[in-house]
């Protein structure tokens, strides 16, 4: 196993625990307080930021290069990684703007994303590269 390869197995793993917690969280959406949800936030952003980081080293391991969150989603969208190329550039979005301000109304619509398709669309990431873990792809 090559130096790339080994890389982005280990950013899957820390992936993995992140999206687990992120998982967990969301699954009990609906009994969380408004402090709770304010940590689901926290718990999409850093798991998104594992979700695009990761990706980023598996096409790196594959010969394919892009630096930016941007870049690595498109070619990711394109190599089928990843299903749905607009929630994630979407997802890009949220994560911007909701680490540089805090407004009500952004944050409710983005707490209805996260727990709907945003949640969905990292689930989809994280099994297929749970696959290609298993399957040494």
């Amino acid at each position: 196993m090559n130096q790339k390869e080994i890389r982005w197995r280990q950013r899957f793993e820390n992936f993995d625990k992140a999206y687990r917690q992120f998982h967990a969280a969301n699954s009990d959406f609906d009994r969380l307080n408004l402090l709770e949800k304010e940590g689901m936030v926290q718990r999409f952003e850093y798991t998104f930021e594992l979700a695009w980081k990761t990706l980023k080293d598996y096409l790196e391991a594959n010969d394919v290069i892009a630096k930016f969150p941007r870049d690595v989603i498109k070619e990711a969208f394109r190599y089928e990684l990843i299903e749905d190329g607009d929630t994630w550039m979407d997802m890009l979005e949220s994560r911007n703007v909701l680490t540089h301000t805090y407004n009500e109304e952004r944050f409710s619509i983005a707490l209805k994303k996260i727990n709907g398709e945003y949640a969905s669309a990292i689930s989809q990431v994280h099994q297929r590269l749970a696959s290609y873990v298993e399957t040494g792809h």
